[in-house]
């Protein structure tokens, strides 16, 4: 009965500790995301430089993460060499650049639920750029609910009432850079055994991205600051928006360290819901009915996506446990056999 009542009771924690973790992970995301609009958006704020605010975040936590690694020691830093930092960190640290910089400029031209709706893309563009680098296979169910996703963000962007080509080829293109950077952690990092986490990746991959985010800064943002020289550093605004950004990597190291990843997808489909809800309830952003059944269909597809793989891990683990329990059965075998056979020799040899 005690046994009982505390595993219940360590049950019990685990729940409503994963709901901790998923809660502040929404919350987070949701707030970046917001700040991130309200600073980048011309009738709000009006800071459009998306890529001055990315090298802000980027030089932010950076910094931070140096010192978490290096001088706090919070987390132990991954040993790397130099030809795998240039070959592997590298491509994957512009990747993420150009994800960022692309994706934060969509905002001062798309309303935040508009944005989420494009998003939904996400898995059907990992999807395919797994297949041509050969990391997935092509199944014709799956590729059946990708297209399912694809027809349904097209529904909601014929719905959308503010359309904006430009911006939404501007997060089309981020999802197509994010997506290949998913792919390419996988192969350039993943297959060679290399696990960074959110605060490990940030103190790799954020100096980089803060090296190729200063090209295009210079020819594209900086003339115009120069120009706009009654702007003064809002250190309150940049400030806590950077500390969101950062925060939010923690709540990822958190949620994925103690949950897994696909909680993280599941609860990020439910952030999405909840940022429509928002921008069309608190910032007055149109959306329509044809928005809606466009992303409920997208949102049916990417439920399912996730069940399959949720299905996938199930049987992946439950092999990996028939396989170990069929080692162990042999080995306690070979063990009685051994234990045996000098008890039959030594019959023999007194016979």
């Amino acid at each position: 009965m005690g046994k009982g009542a505390a595993l219940s009771n360590g049950l019990v924690k685990k729940i409503i500790l994963s709901y901790a973790y998923v809660s502040i992970w929404i919350f987070l995301s949701f707030t970046v995301i917001v700040y991130n609009k309200y600073i980048l958006d011309r009738k709000l704020y009006g800071w459009p430089f998306p890529i001055s605010l990315t090298m802000i975040h980027m030089t932010f936590c950076s910094s931070l993460a140096f010192l978490l690694v290096r001088v706090f020691k919070v987390v132990e830093p991954v040993s790397l060499s130099r030809n795998v930092y240039l070959t592997c960190i590298l491509p994957i640290g512009a990747l993420y650049s150009v994800s960022l910089w692309l994706s934060n400029s969509a905002y001062i031209y798309l309303s935040v639920s508009f944005i989420q709706m494009l998003k939904a893309l996400m898995p059907v563009a990992v999807y395919t750029i797994g297949i041509l680098f050969k990391k997935d296979s092509f199944k014709n169910s799956t590729m059946g609910n990708m297209l399912a996703i694809s027809v349904g963000v097209a529904i909601a962007a014929y719905g959308e009432a503010k359309y904006d080509s430009w911006g939404v080829l501007l997060q089309l293109l981020a999802v197509l850079f994010e997506a290949t950077r998913l792919v390419m952690i996988q192969i350039l990092l993943t297959s060679k055994g290399i696990s960074l986490n959110p605060i490990t990746s940030l103190y790799y991959v954020a100096p980089s991205c803060l090296v190729f985010l200063s090209i295009p800064w210079i020819f594209v943002e900086l003339p115009v600051l120069r120009e706009n020289s009654s702007f003064q550093f809002d250190f309150a605004i940049f400030g806590t928006n950077s500390v969101c950004a950062f925060a939010l990597n923690l709540a990822v190291f958190l949620l994925v360290g103690k949950t897994s990843a696909l909680t993280m997808n599941v609860a990020g489909v439910v952030k999405d819901w909840l940022l429509i809800a928002f921008s069309w309830s608190v910032i007055k952003d149109t959306v329509t009915p044809l928005n809606l059944i466009g992303y409920g269909l997208a949102f049916l597809g990417v439920a399912y996506y996730n069940h399959q793989k949720l299905q996938a891990m199930k049987a992946k683990e439950a092999q990996k446990k028939a396989q170990q329990a069929d080692e162990e059965a042999g080995r306690l075998l070979t063990e009685r056999e051994s234990n045996g056979s000098p008890d039959g020799k030594k019959g023999d040899s007194q016979a």
